[in-house]
Parts: structure tokens; C-alpha cells; sequence
């Protein structure tokens, strides 16, 4: 590992994607991106946002997050209607949508799952 690689032991922390951001900053992340859809005042969106970082840490090289409340315009494309969802990305291309329990082992094996399957469509 150089000094520029990411310690895969360290958790990551979220970065806020927008409606002017979402393609642009996707379309450039390499690697494994998470996308957690949320909002404030939800509960189990704060929850999984808690779990995420340390579940996929050393898995993922990039988490962000979107506010539904200020993001309408990407909620809608997407179609957004149930709170917390998780899109997983690869290389900047929707790979597929996580769901799973909110443990960390869930998590992890759910996202192994889905990155040795082919990706999916995009919804």
C-alpha cells in the first residue's frame, strides 16, 4: 500500500450529494460508492447513516448522502418513495440497490452479494 492508497481499516464519512452534483460527482468516484437517499427526520435514515461507515469500511471507497427534503429533483428521478434507500454504485455506474438488515455483517455480505452479480438497470 503507498501513501496514497486509503487505509481500509478507517472508516469513511459521508459527503452530500446534490441535484447539481449527483452524475457529475458519481460519474468520477472509482471504486465501490454507496448512496444512502435520506432525510432529517428520519429515524432509521440516521441509524443506517451511524452504521454505514464502519459496516463497509476497507469495502467501499466513497459513501454519500442525499437529502431528500432538498434533493426533490433526484428523489424524483429515481422514484425515491420509502426512507433510508441505498444505492451501490461501481466505477461510477449504478451496480445495484442494497437492502438488507441494518447489521454490519448484513451489510457486508449483502454488498459481496451484489458486486460478484452482474449490475442491474438503473431504476
Amino acid at each position: 500500500m503507498d501513501s496514497t492508497s486509503r487505509t481500509p481499516c478507517l472508516p469513511l464519512a459521508f459527503s452530500c450529494l446534490t441535484e447539481g452534483s449527483y452524475h457529475g460527482r458519481l460519474a468520477t468516484t472509482a471504486g465501490v460508492a454507496l448512496v444512502l437517499f435520506s432525510a432529517p427526520a428520519c429515524g432509521t435514515c440516521r441509524g443506517w447513516k451511524n452504521l454505514l461507515p464502519a459496516a463497509l469500511a476497507g469495502m467501499a471507497d466513497a459513501l454519500y448522502e442525499v437529502d431528500v427534503s432538498v434533493a426533490t429533483g433526484v428523489a424524483r428521478y429515481f422514484g425515491i418513495f420509502h426512507l433510508p434507500t441505498l444505492y451501490l454504485y461501481r466505477d461510477g455506474r449504478f451496480h445495484a440497490e442494497l437492502q438488507c438488515e441494518a447489521r454490519p455483517e448484513a451489510i457486508r455480505q449483502s454488498v459481496q452479494r451484489l458486486l460478484a452479480a452482474p449490475s442491474q438497470d438503473e431504476p
